[in-house]
C-alpha cells in the first residue's frame, strides 16, 4: 500500500520547479509510504510521477516506484495490492516465455500485462484494490485507474495548464497551480449525509475518480471522461436477472468457497499480517475463515471504551477466545479518544462527518503496533442486507403505499408549512415527515431515511439553487431491498465506509484489506436470492450460516450496535469550549456559508439535552474543522 502523486504539463516542465512541486506532493503523502519513495520525470513530455512505498510485496529495491515496464514504454505509480498476480504472472509467462523478471512484485506483473493485452484487458483480469498512474512513453498518455469498489482513492483534475492527481487532496494542495476555492454545491450532499459523494470533490475543478473506472488524459484533453471497465449497476443487475439455483445448503457451500478463497489470497503478504475483530457477523466470519487456513494463530485486534453502551470488546474477546486468535485489545478512554478528534481533519482533506472514524483510527493505530496489513469485514451489510434501515423503511413504505400519492401529496403540504417554524427540532421533523409523503417508490423513501437532516436548503446560503444535486442511483426493477443495498453500494461504501477505513489506516501506515469485496465474491452475492440475505426480519441470513460452522450461537452475542462513539455528549461535555469555537457567530457570520440563526438554535437545543441534533451538529462541527484547517 502506497501514496502516489503526479502531474503533467504538456508545455513542457521547468527542471527546478517540478522537482520542488513534486518532493512537496509526494513529502504530503509520507504516512501512506513510510519506507521507501522515488519520483520519475519527463521533462519534454511534462510528466512527473512520485511515490511513496509501503512494502508489502518483495521488500527489496526490485520493488521500488515509479517503475518502467521490461521495454520501457510503460512507467507506473501504483497503490494496492493485486491479489491475483501470480496467476497474472503465469499468464504473463506463456504468452512471453522470453521475458526475464526483475523481482516478484505485483507492480511489475501488472506492467507486464499491459505490454501484453492492454490496459482496459488487464483491468479486466486483475483481481485486487488500487488507484494508478500510468505514463505511455510511445503514445503520449496518461492513465489513471481505480480499483472496482473503490478501496483505494485517486483525486485529479485541471489546475490551468497543469493536470494534478494523487491519493489524496493534501498531494494536490502542495503543487504551485493548486487553486483552493471551495464548491459550495457539494455541501447540500455532505450535509445531507456526511460525505461527499464521487465523483465531487469540495474543491473546484477536481474530482474523484469512480469506482471500476479509467481515465485517459493526453495533450488538449481538456474535458474528461472515465470509462468503465467494471460496472456494480451490471454486476448487480446481471445478478438478479440469473439468480442461483439449487438449495440453501449449496448457496452457503458456495458462498463459503468464495469467502475461503477471497481471505486466502488476501493473506499473502511478505509482512505481519492481523485482523480488525469487533464481535459482529462480517469481522467474526473474515476471522474464522482466516484461522481455518493458517498455520498459526491469526492476530486479532479490537478497541472498547469506557462507556458500557459503547463498548462491544467482550463480543469479540468471545469470538477470538473460541476460534484460538492472538487477540489485543485496548480499552480507551474517552480523553484518548477524543485526542484524536483534532486531527481528524488532516487525515481527510474534506469535510468528513462520520464520527466512527474516530474508533476506526484508534483501532488502526493498536494493530499498527503488531502488523502491517489488516483485514477488515466490511461490505457485508451492503451485500448481505444487514442494516436495520432496511427493515425499517420496508416497514414504512408498506404502510404509506397503501394511501393514494396524491392524497399524501396534499398532506405533505402541512409539514412543509410546518418544517419553517423557528424551533429546530419541530422543522426536522415536520421536513422528514413531509418527504415521505411525497416519496413514489421505496426508493425515495430510503433516501429520506438517509438523509440526515431535511433543512439543508436553508442551512447552507443559497442552498436551494443546490437542492437536487445528490441524485441516488437505483436499479431498474420494483424490488426495494436490492434497491437499497445497491444505493448504499454505489455511495454510502466507498464514500464513506472505505474512505473513514483508507485515511484511519494509512494515516498510522497500515494496510487494510476487505476480502467480501472481492468481485468475484460481490457477483455471487447479488445472484443470492433475497430469502438467503433477509429471513424472520433480519439480514446477513447466510453469512451467520457460514459463522455458524465456526463459532456456536452460544458464542456470538446478538444486536451488535456498530462501531459508534458518544459523540453527542463529547460536545456537550468536555469538547464544548472546542465546538463553541468553531460555531462562534462572528466567525460563521464572515465565513458566509452557514444560516448562523440556525446553527446556533440546533446547538442550543443539542446543550439542552436534545439528542437528535447529535448527527447534525456533529457534521457542522468536521466542516468548521475542516475550514479551520485550510484557513
Amino acid at each position: 500500500m502506497c501514496g502516489i502523486a503526479g502531474f503533467y504539463q504538456p508545455a513542457g516542465l521547468s527542471a527546478d520547479d517540478s522537482r520542488h512541486d513534486l518532493d512537496g506532493m509526494s513529502a504530503s503523502l509520507r504516512h501512506r509510504g513510510p519506507d521507501d519513495c522515488g519520483s520519475w520525470y519527463d521533462d519534454e513530455a511534462g510528466v512527473a510521477l512520485g511515490h511513496r512505498r509501503l512494502s508489502i510485496l518483495d521488500l527489496s529495491p526490485a520493488g521500488h516506484q515509479p517503475m518502467l515496464s521490461a521495454s520501457g514504454r510503460f512507467v507506473l505509480t501504483f497503490n494496492g495490492e493485486i491479489y491475483n498476480h501470480l496467476e497474472l504472472r503465469k499468464e504473463v509467462e506463456a504468452a512471453n516465455a522470453a521475458l526475464a523478471w526483475r523481482g516478484h512484485s505485483d507492480t511489475e506483473i501488472l506492467l507486464a500485462a499491459f505490454e501484453t493485452w492492454g490496459i482496459a484487458a488487464t483491468l479486466r483480469k486483475s483481481v485486487g484494490m488500487f488507484a494508478f498512474g500510468l505514463w505511455d512513453r510511445r503514445d503520449r498518455c496518461l492513465t489513471l485507474a481505480r480499483d472496482r469498489l473503490g478501496e483505494k482513492p485517486l483525486y485529479y483534475g485541471w489546475q490551468g495548464g497543469t493536470f494534478l492527481f494523487g491519493s489524496e487532496l493534501k498531494a494536490l494542495r502542495s503543487h504551485r497551480a493548486f487553486r483552493s476555492q471551495i464548491d459550495r454545491s457539494v455541501l447540500v450532499p455532505y450535509f445531507a449525509r456526511g460525505y461527499i459523494p464521487a465523483p465531487h470533490c469540495i474543491y473546484q475543478g477536481v474530482h474523484k475518480l469512480p469506482p471500476g473506472t479509467y481515465l485517459e488524459v493526453s495533450a488538449g484533453a481538456r474535458t474528461l471522461t472515465p470509462r468503465f471497465y467494471w460496472s456494480l449497476r451490471d454486476a448487480a443487475e446481471n445478478g438478479l436477472s440469473q439468480p442461483l439455483e439449487g438449495s440453501d445448503a449449496e448457496a452457503v457451500l458456495q458462498l463459503e468457497a468464495a469467502l475461503k478463497r477471497a481471505v486466502l489470497q488476501q493473506s499473502i503478504a511478505d509482512v505481519p499480517l492481523g485482523a480488525f475483530l469487533s464481535g459482529g457477523v462480517d469481522s467474526s466470519t473474515i476471522v474464522a475463515l482466516m484461522q481455518a487456513q493458517s498455520s498459526g494463530r491469526t492476530k486479532t485486534f479490537t478497541i472498547g471504551f469506557q462507556e458500557n453502551e459503547f463498548d462491544e470488546s467482550a463480543n469479540a474477546a468471545a469470538v477470538a477466545r473460541h476460534l484460538g486468535t492472538d487477540h489485543t485489545q485496548l480499552i480507551v478512554t474517552a480523553g484518548e479518544a477524543m485526542s484524536v478528534i483534532p486531527r481528524l481533519s488532516s487525515f481527510y482533506d474534506e469535510p468528513f462527518g462520520d464520527s466512527s472514524a474516530i474508533p476506526t483510527f484508534l483501532v488502526s493505530r493498536l494493530a499498527r503496533e503488531h502488523v502491517k496489513v489488516s483485514l477488515s469485514g466490511d461490505g457485508g451489510d451492503e451485500l448481505f442486507g444487514g442494516y436495520a434501515r432496511y427493515q425499517r423503511t420496508n416497514d414504512i413504505w408498506q404502510s404509506m403505499r397503501r394511501v393514494p400519492l396524491g392524497v399524501r401529496r396534499t398532506l405533505s403540504l402541512g409539514a412543509r408549512a410546518a418544517a419553517w417554524r423557528p424551533q429546530a427540532r419541530v422543522a426536522h421533523g415536520a421536513a422528514r415527515v413531509a418527504r415521505y409523503l411525497e416519496a413514489d417508490s421505496g426508493a425515495a423513501v430510503y433516501t429520506a431515511q438517509l438523509t440526515q437532516r431535511h433543512d439543508i436548503e436553508r442551512l447552507v446560503l443559497e442552498g436551494t439553487r443546490y437542492a437536487e444535486s445528490l441524485p441516488d442511483d437505483e436499479l431498474r426493477r420494483d424490488d426495494l431491498y436490492s434497491n437499497m443495498m445497491f444505493m448504499d453500494a454505489t455511495r454510502y461504501l466507498p464514500d464513506d465506509i472505505l474512505v473513514k477505513v483508507d485515511r484511519a489506516s494509512m494515516a498510522v501506515g497500515l494496510e487494510g484489506r476487505v476480502p467480501m469485496l472481492d468481485h468475484r465474491v460481490v457477483e455471487l452475492a447479488w445472484r443470492l436470492p433475497l430469502r438467503l440475505k433477509v429471513r424472520d426480519r433480519t439480514g446477513k441470513w447466510i453469512l451467520r450460516e457460514i459463522l455458524r460452522k465456526y463459532v456456536p450461537d452460544s458464542v456470538q452475542r446478538p444486536g451488535k450496535r456498530g462501531f459508534g462513539v458518544p459523540i453527542g455528549s463529547w460536545v456537550r461535555g468536555p469538547l464544548k469550549d472546542w465546538a463553541e469555537s468553531l460555531l462562534d457567530p462572528t466567525k460563521l457570520r464572515q465565513q458566509g456559508v452557514l444560516d448562523v440563526e440556525m446553527v446556533r438554535t440546533q446547538w442550543d437545543e443539542h446543550l439542552h439535552q436534545d439528542s437528535r441534533h447529535s448527527d447534525r451538529i456533529w457534521h457542522v462541527l468536521a466542516f468548521q474543522a475542516w475550514m479551520a484547517s485550510v484557513a
